[in-house]
């Protein structure tokens, strides 16, 4: 009878029932998530009425002279080509500007400085920090370097791009750095356990595994620069514009300034021009991210 109750006394005891609902039960929990789905819920309706709303305003200007005609006083006989040709411009030179600069950054702060360092460590913090800042601050920094350097004419395809520049490259910084952290530490030492230098590791191991990752943050990066007016528009971007740009120095506009001069316009067929220009913009960021969609499930690896 001892050894019985010894024995029962060292077993566990199992825990008595509560009238407690499981965690996921409780009532605070299901607020939350009944609040977090209903907000979702009114986005994406607002998000749907607002493409159907643009649809059905700008389906029937949709078409070919909205890509060859220029903008004009008649809202028959206007276009976006000015437009168009310039957010090619604008864009293009961007990515040439920031895309390289960018990489080597990202490259040098994540392979070769020394992370301890006060000076690495301001910089990355800084990194960071400018990735939140509103764009109209990068207009503005911008216009005081072109102002600083003398050139007078701000409103050039040169200046947009500095300002855009400006505006994407601490995103993809970041992308780039994330998208080489993901490069497990066991290549970087064969490579190095085979007799490659730290350079030589770097440009024939690492960036390659990571260009996925950087073809992803960079085209994202590009697309948010493609519906940006803010910083255009503080460098006097024209929002009348007759002519095609042909170069760094020429003068510009691109589709979201555009749009914000149409939808300026008392006259209903603006309206309507804008609500097309709008359709193209939407499509192309469209095809931009899945674009990066593609890219990143198609060639990223799984380590």
């Amino acid at each position: 009878m001892r050894s019985l109750q010894d024995s029962l006394a060292g077993a566990p005891t199992m825990p008595l029932k509560t009238g407690r609902a499981p965690g996921e039960r409780r009532a605070a929990p299901l607020v939350f998530l009944i609040l977090l789905w209903l907000s979702l819920a009114v986005a994406v309706i607002f998000l749907i009425t607002l493409i159907v709303n643009i649809v059905l305003e700008g389906g029937s200007r949709f078409g070919l002279p909205l890509f060859t005609e220029y903008p004009s006083s008649s809202p028959d006989r206007a276009g976006a080509r000015p437009a168009i040709l310039g957010s090619m411009w604008v864009i293009g030179t961007t990515a040439v500007l920031t895309i390289p600069l960018g990489v080597a950054a990202a490259v040098h702060l994540e392979e070769f400085a020394d992370r301890k360092h006060w000076f690495n460590r301001v910089i990355e913090l800084n990194v960071q920090n400018l990735a939140a800042v509103p764009s109209i601050v990068y207009g503005l920094l911008a216009l005081a370097f072109l102002t600083l350097v003398g050139v007078r004419d701000k409103n050039i395809v040169i200046g947009g791009a500095l300002a855009l520049s400006l505006l994407i490259l601490p995103v993809i910084i970041i992308a780039t750095r994330e998208a080489i952290r993901a490069v497990p530490a066991e290549i970087r030492d064969g490579s190095l356990a085979l007799g490659a230098t730290k350079w030589q590791t770097t440009w024939r191991q690492v960036l390659p595994a990571s260009v996925p990752g950087i073809a992803t943050g960079s085209i994202l990066a590009l697309s948010r620069a493609l519906g940006e007016a803010a910083p255009l528009l503080l460098l006097g971007a024209l929002v009348f514009v007759s002519f095609d740009p042909n170069g760094l120095l020429s003068g510009f506009t691109t589709l979201p300034i555009q749009i914000f001069n149409w939808t300026g316009r008392p006259q209903e067929g603006f309206h309507e021009l804008a609500a097309a220009a709008s359709l193209l913009l939407l499509g192309l960021l469209l095809v931009m991210n899945g674009l990066a969609i593609f890219i990143r499930n198609r060639y990223q690896k799984r380590w």
